[in-house]
């Protein structure tokens, strides 16, 4: 639940507010002047800040310029209330960082709105820097982990290429293409716990080998919901050698019963699997390789994504 420290003076104004906001889940704690709000802003931390600005005690120029001086209020979203238009009081407020306002009278829909869509912005912002923190570890790892199997250089990257292409293709959100960016960079995770022999076999794997080789989809999903920020991307390990068909693994789960991440990373791992020359085989032509996935639409892949696949796939 999202907290929002509401700071207005006229009391029936600060109440009809809180109730609009606490009918649609946001936490709400109120404040009637500049100086009440910053005490529950260094307390309380906050989401988001909406603030009048003529306030007696403090205004809300002077509590935005102390919010933005303190460490945890530099991105804190700011919205500010206010009847006044002049162009020198929308300047003075911007050079203090406000990122909004909202012109009194406004409507209950309006101010549900502008409240969400700052809401929405941080945590796009939060996401960004959250990947921006973690993605060179990750990178990082998952090149280690090539690096034990090196008919596979450069697998990773292209695989992550592949599915980002399809995944906005898709259109899938924001959230969900940051999570599978880790989740495609970190598929094979598992593999770690394959003998190197077994990865680095010039040839075929015999039956024996094969049972070592399916256990990495579930080493690896256990590893990722191990580490918070990485829980979410545990379905592109544990799924991606699930088939349509039901005759895949870990699970042989089939049709939509597959999460899409394994549907969507089965797609682009197969793709560029036969792309690749190994030690048994050499590559194919990008050309035949769709052909390839297009015939196995509804055998081994969504059919539904392989049309997307194919529409968005760009050499």
């Amino acid at each position: 639940m999202s907290k929002i420290l509401l700071v207005e003076d006229d009391a029936l104004l600060l109440d009809v507010m809180r109730s609009i906001l606490e009918a649609e889940g946001f936490e709400i704690q109120p404040a009637c002047n500049g100086k009440q709000a910053l005490d529950l802003f260094v307390s309380n931390k906050p989401d988001l800040i909406v603030s009048d600005i003529m306030m007696p005690e403090m205004d809300g120029y002077e509590f935005l310029e102390l919010v933005r001086v303190m460490p945890n209020g530099v991105t804190v979203p700011f919205l500010f209330l206010t009847a006044r238009t002049e162009r020198a009081d929308i300047s003075r407020a911007r050079t203090l960082g406000v990122d909004d306002y909202l012109f009194k009278p406004f409507e209950a829909q309006e101010l549900i709105t502008a409240v969400r869509s700052r809401l929405f912005r941080r945590r796009m912002v939060e996401l960004f820097d959250t990947r921006s923190a973690h993605l060179q570890t990750v990178t990082m790892l998952a090149n280690v982990i090539e690096a034990r199997d090196p008919y596979t250089a450069g697998h990773i990257e292209r695989v992550r290429s592949l599915a980002l292409n399809l995944a906005f293709a898709l259109r899938w959100t924001n959230e969900d293409i940051i999570i599978l960016e880790f989740g495609s960079i970190l598929h094979d995770i598992g593999k770690i716990s394959v003998p190197s022999h077994v990865l680095k076999k010039n040839g075929p794997l015999d039956e024996e080998e094969w049972k070592l080789m399916r256990l990495h989809p579930e080493v690896g999903a256990k590893m990722l919901e191990g580490v918070d920020h990485l829980k979410a991307a545990s379905p592109y390990a544990l799924y991606h050698h699930e088939w349509w068909n039901g005759k895949g693994y870990p699970m042989g789960l089939s049709g939509d019963k597959i999460p899409r991440e394994g549907r969507l990373l089965a797609i682009v791992d197969a793709f560029d699997a036969m792309t690749t020359t190994r030690p048994y085989r050499t590559s194919r032509p990008a050309k035949d390789a769709i052909e390839e996935v297009r015939r196995n639409k509804s055998i081994y892949f969504d059919p539904d994504m392989v049309d997307v696949f194919i529409q968005s796939y760009k050499p």
